[in-house]
């Protein structure tokens, strides 16, 4: 680690209350208050629900401990931040074994992001996690899209709640591949519960989402996901049936027909989305965005448009109004990127940014969430893994939202893991 990269460490460490300092801090100004009363606020906002004063304890000390450990945030290095090895047994405890419900957790998080962050869309975004021993809960050999190659580990998706300013996963589903889904054995050891079953990926993503989509109190704002892999038919009926809008990444052979009466092709039957768009290229016009990538905002321009469609269905059935978008880098090749949506009613524009967030959950991610410790439980319970992702998702909020990251929380973090 670099001289500067750890003084900016060691100055977002000093800015954390140690642990067991729930509603000491007070704003009198400056910077280091400012990230003390954001961790102080959310404290209060997720642990109040535990009706035991130790188990508000002990959830306090394991968010300090996501929070300041260095290194890999396994039980043993967040323990050596608050009373070594007897802590760890205490924690190890809190997290693999006792009897507290994360729902109630998630969903206070998500209520509070909604009063401090405004989500203009929920971001569901696969999360690979690498894993060299056998036993973890899910592990598998799976193919990592995102590094074009097989991998060793377990499969996550998770809910983001997204705005231009930041974004922070709120929930979490842990895919169960067919071995574990089927063998008794393991299930039993990882203390798997009867109703988690066989899905496709594709499944789990979308049931994550429609998990986030029956908490009281949360409001149902569009759903940002990839669907390529397949079943996307079925996937958009789930989530209109609990009343969720959507807004999909497809294939550009994804079949659909044009459903606008004025546009050529209409009754023409299916086509690929891509010869849809390209026939009707000459709609495109520019669509202004924020990109936020680079660490400031910068206004970006794309050529986009966006036409009524349907999916095609068996015969007798009412096809479902669609509106099929696509997106443009070089206006003399073919799309870069098609998204399907029932915002039917929505401008191209605002479908298009909120398309954009993918990126910020994908920024905040490799900025924040890796060093908050999203992919570090060492454990093979399954309890144990939603209990620690969900506190590990309570520090990159507490992270993101004091703008601690800016201060080189979690700088290079990704690099040095990587090299390890």
């Amino acid at each position: 680690m670099s001289t500067s990269v750890a003084t900016k460490r060691r100055a977002v460490t000093r800015s954390v209350p140690q642990a067991g300092a729930l509603g000491a801090a007070r704003p009198s100004g400056g910077a280091g208050t400012s990230r003390e009363a954001v961790y102080a606020e959310l404290c209060a906002a997720l642990f109040s629900g535990f009706s035991r004063r130790d188990q508000r304890l002990k959830a306090e000390q394991y968010l300090h401990g996501l929070l300041t450990a260095q290194g890999r945030k396994s039980i043993r290095n967040i323990a050596a931040q608050i009373g070594g090895p007897a802590a760890e047994q205490s924690l190890h405890h809190f997290v693999s074994s006792s009897t507290w419900d994360w729902q109630p957790m998630r969903a206070a998080l998500a209520q509070h992001l909604e009063r401090n962050g405004c989500p203009q869309a929920w971001v569901v975004r696969p999360m690979p996690i690498p894993k060299a021993g056998e036993h973890s809960v899910g592990v598998d050999r799976r193919f990592d899209p995102e590094r074009g190659q097989i991998f060793h580990g377990q499969q996550a998706f998770g809910v983001w709640f997204a705005s231009d300013e930041l974004s922070v996963p709120v929930n979490w589903r842990l895919f169960l591949p067919d071995p574990w889904v089927n063998d008794r054995t393991r299930r039993d050891r990882a203390e798997v519960p009867q109703e988690a079953g066989e899905e496709t990926l594709e499944e789990c993503a979308v049931a994550a989402a429609l998990d986030t989509a029956r908490w009281p109190e949360v409001t149902r704002k569009p759903v940002l996901l990839d669907i390529r892999g397949g079943a996307g038919r079925a996937a958009l009926t789930r989530l209109a049936g609990a009343g969720v809008p959507v807004v999909a990444r497809i294939g550009a052979g994804a079949r659909l027909a044009i459903a606008d009466r004025a546009l050529p092709g209409f009754g023409a039957g299916p086509m690929s989305a891509v010869q849809i768009l390209e026939s009707l290229k000459g709609l495109r016009r520019p669509v202004s965005w924020v990109d936020t990538v680079a660490g400031v905002q910068t206004s970006r321009t794309s050529l986009a448009t966006a036409v009524r469609v349907a999916l095609p269905v068996p015969g007798g059935e009412r096809m479902r109004p669609l509106v099929l978008v696509g997106e443009w880098d070089d206006p003399r090749r073919a799309p870069a990127r098609v998204w399907i949506s029932d915002l039917t009613n929505s401008p191209v524009g605002s479908l298009v940014r909120i398309t954009k967030l993918g990126r910020r959950v994908e920024r905040d991610f490799a900025e924040v969430g890796e060093e908050a410790g999203l992919r570090d439980f060492v454990g093979r319970s399954f309890r144990g893994w939603h209990r620690h992702i969900t506190l590990a998702s309570a520090a990159h909020a507490a992270t993101i939202m004091s703008g601690g990251w800016e201060a080189g929380y979690g700088t290079g973090y990704a690099a040095r893991r990587s090299a390890s």
